[in-house]
């Protein structure tokens, strides 16, 4: 598999099926229905934000992963790549309670997970829910704040909750972070340090369109569509969270032969071995990777995973995880290519 270390994973929309299901890697757990109608309602969500966005599917399809696989997804790409837009429209899709935050120099931890305020009226502190308490948190460049703000966030994206003044607070149900970022490169950045980048289950990268697609943007908007108006581009909500809970439920079922599991260990063993990496992947990410291929697999219609699924999802969910040597940087080498590498190194199961 070649894989241009310059252009993002790309899924491809229809994995190719094995013609038997493989043995049972987890328990036997209850048939998934082939016309499922959460599953229907997820895929649906990638027609309505191609109302309003053109040609990013993989990243679409990396939200709904992170939904179904309750991680939370960090989407890179230069400015005017329609990053913000793309989670917009998913969320407008989506209907689930959606807040944003535009993440600046100036932002302090508070401003995002909530702060005790004194009630005049009572003489006593309340607390003042911050807007980390939604289902879909959009963290607008969080590469822009410092790493004290951009930590606060590091609870909340792990456990779920938020511990003001001792006491921990849930968040709701579902729960996803979708993170913003401008390349490490640009000025005016803080770079996320690699425990900040662990708890982010999909890096996706939004390339510049190719030509054509340029040239529909550009005809949309002569046309009158206007990205601060999604309701008018024909918008609407199509999934719900009870259909994100049932999906990600039903994933959990989505079975894994002990070929597949060990294809998964041996790419993250190879990654550790690599002479161009400090850092290779740990085994909470082949975790992850074996989640994003559950999710995957379940997305396009079967319940068990093929190695198939496992290498369209390697790269977004294990890429992030791993570092350069400086020697390796020195000599220009991608991260990309050496997980290509790796993962070619391991021989596929049949």
């Amino acid at each position: 598999m070649t894989i241009d270390p310059h252009q993002p994973p790309q899924f491809p929309h229809q994995p190719p099926q094995f013609p038997h299901q493989p043995p049972q890697f987890t328990k036997q757990a209850p048939p998934i229905p082939p016309a499922d109608p959460a599953r229907a309602a997820l895929n649906a969500v990638r027609g309505e934000v191609a109302k309003a966005v053109v040609g990013q599917d993989p990243a679409v399809a990396g939200i709904l992963i992170a939904l179904l696989c309750r991680g939370h997804i960090l989407l890179e790409g230069v400015p005017g790549v329609a990053k913000t837009l793309l989670v917009r429209s998913v969320a407008t899709a989506l209907a689930v309670d959606t807040k944003r935050v535009q993440f600046t120099p100036d932002l302090m931890p508070g401003d995002i997970t909530g702060s005790l305020v004194f009630d005049s009226a009572t003489s006593e502190f309340t607390f003042r829910e911050g807007p980390v308490f939604t289902n879909l948190l959009l963290a607008d460049e969080i590469n822009r704040t410092p790493p004290k703000t951009q930590a606060s966030l590091l609870e909340a994206m792990e456990e779920r909750q938020v511990t003001v003044d001792g006491a921990p607070r849930p968040l709701p149900r579902p729960f996803l972070v979708a993170a913003t970022q401008n390349p490490v490169e640009y000025e005016g950045t803080y770079p996320l340090p690699e425990a900040q980048l662990d708890r982010f289950l999909l890096k996706v990268t939004l390339p510049l369109p190719p030509r054509d697609d340029e040239i529909t943007v550009l005809a949309r908007h002569a046309a009158g569509f206007d990205p601060r108006d999604l309701a008018a581009a024909g918008l609407r909500p199509v999934a719900s969270a009870t259909d994100i809970e049932a999906g990600a439920d039903q994933v959990r079922h989505v079975s894994v032969s002990p070929q597949v599991a060990a294809y998964i260990v041996d790419i993250a063993r190879a990654t550790r071995v690599s002479p161009s990496l400090s850092l290779g992947v740990s085994p909470r990410g082949a975790t992850a990777l074996l989640g994003t291929s559950r999710a995957w697999a379940w997305l396009n219609g079967r319940d068990f995973v093929t190695p198939d699924d496992v290498q369209s999802l390697a790269q977004s969910t294990l890429a992030h995880r791993l570092s350069l040597r400086p020697e390796a940087e020195l000599e220009g080498v991608s991260v990309t290519a050496v997980l290509d590498t790796a993962i070619r190194s391991v021989p596929v199961p049949r």
